[in-house]
């Protein structure tokens, strides 16, 4: 099992400067590959490879200074394949991606490596700190605020530029878990959505904060800020960096919110029903967009995931179809608007919130699926 843990790296003045270099090296590496895989392609219709590409670059790195080992330049080669590749699959879907672009200096923040290929990390015994070792960089400090598990093996290492500061991402391999019983909780039934975030079957209700929306206002004065520095100067970069740390901030109390929530949930119940939900007919409507991804539902069923596999709790995805519609009490189907926030049934008279009704559904038809029909996401 693969798993990725993110420690915070404290960077001094000198390695800062490396490190801002060894970025600078990589999207020369990105931008050359691709302007040979275009030009290439425009001239006998044929798509060059990373491997095919690497014996050009390897003559490349004879270069006196550069900072670049072999295993970060192949693996920025592999980061561009994984573009194409990416770009080619939704041409051959029917979708209009856009072409694989030149990096800019501000749109090309990592760099990757193999581990203990230009990079490993050690443990200083003399000060009582952990230590990254990075090739042609310096020794850089990392704030372990928690310890690889047991057994880990570190496979890939990816350093990361962000506004708050510079990050490690250490890619590990651990034994796959045992397997857990089952917590023998009780069975719930979620209706996710951007009124509510989410709307359980036993009425509790998980109101959304709205992180963004919150700070638009403090956003549009921050880049208003930006709009009216001059372009190349310091004060344009300094105001660039605040509203992008402003981001990175509202991002970071989303994540929070979202890693509690999902702690509690597989810790209060043995079964979580949820709708199976194709996002991207919110993220691409023009009215929901800006809802849809400051509520961030495709990382709160990421997180649900994974955290399930350790607490024995079962996570069950179904066909949303007319779960909002039909009534939980006596299976009629209720028809109504999207503005209709209330539940009322001409058959059996039930009344009851709108979306506690389709939660209730939605664990109806988790309880019904057959096992092993492919309903079930993660036990």
């Amino acid at each position: 099992m693969n798993q990725t843990y993110a420690y915070r790296l404290y960077v001094r003045p000198r390695e800062r400067v490396a490190l801002a270099r060894l970025l600078d090296e990589q999207r020369e590496v990105y931008n050359a590959a691709l302007s040979q895989i275009k030009t290439a392609y425009e001239g006998n219709q044929a798509r060059t490879s990373a491997l095919e590409q690497w014996a050009y670059f390897r003559e490349w790195r004879k270069q006196p200074g550069l900072l670049a080992n072999a295993s970060s330049v192949q693996h920025t080669l592999r980061r561009l394949d994984k573009a194409f590749a990416a770009f080619f699959r939704r041409v051959k879907a029917g979708e209009r991606p856009g072409y694989p672009r030149f990096k800019g200096k501000d749109r090309f923040d990592s760099v990757e490596y193999t581990y203990s290929d230009g990079v490993k990390l050690y443990y200083d015994a003399y000060y009582d700190r952990f230590l990254l070792h990075v090739q042609n960089v310096g020794e850089i400090k990392v704030k372990l605020h928690r310890f690889l598990p047991d057994y880990a093996k570190i496979k890939h290492v990816v350093l990361k530029r962000k506004a708050s500061g510079w990050y490690v991402y250490l890619m590990i391999e651990v034994p796959d878990p045992a397997l857990v019983e089952p917590n023998g909780l009780a069975e719930v039934g979620g209706d996710m959505g951007l009124l509510r975030l989410l709307t359980l079957s036993d009425g509790t209700f998980i109101d959304n904060p709205r992180w963004l929306r919150e700070n638009l206002e403090e956003l549009r004065r921050a880049q208003r800020r930006l709009a009216r520095a001059k372009k190349g100067g310091q004060n344009r970069k300094d105001k660039r960096l605040i509203l992008a740390k402003r981001h990175e901030h509202i991002a970071n109390i989303r994540r929070d919110f979202w890693h509690k929530v999902t702690y509690w949930l597989v810790h209060h119940y043995g079964l979580v029903a949820l709708e199976r939900l194709e996002l991207a007919f919110m993220t691409h409507n023009r009215y929901l967009s800006l809802s849809a991804h400051d509520a961030g539902l495709g990382l709160f069923q990421e997180l649900l995931c994974y955290k399930a596999v350790d607490a024995g709790c079962a996570v069950v995805f179904v066909n949303p179809q007319n779960t909002s519609q039909q009534c939980s009490g006596c299976g009629e189907i209720v028809q109504k608007d999207l503005s209709v926030r209330w539940h009322s049934c001409p058959n059996c008279h039930l009344e009851r919130d709108r979306d506690v009704n389709a939660a209730l559904n939605i664990l109806r038809l988790a309880l019904q699926s057959p096992p092993g029909s492919g309903g079930q996401a993660s036990t």
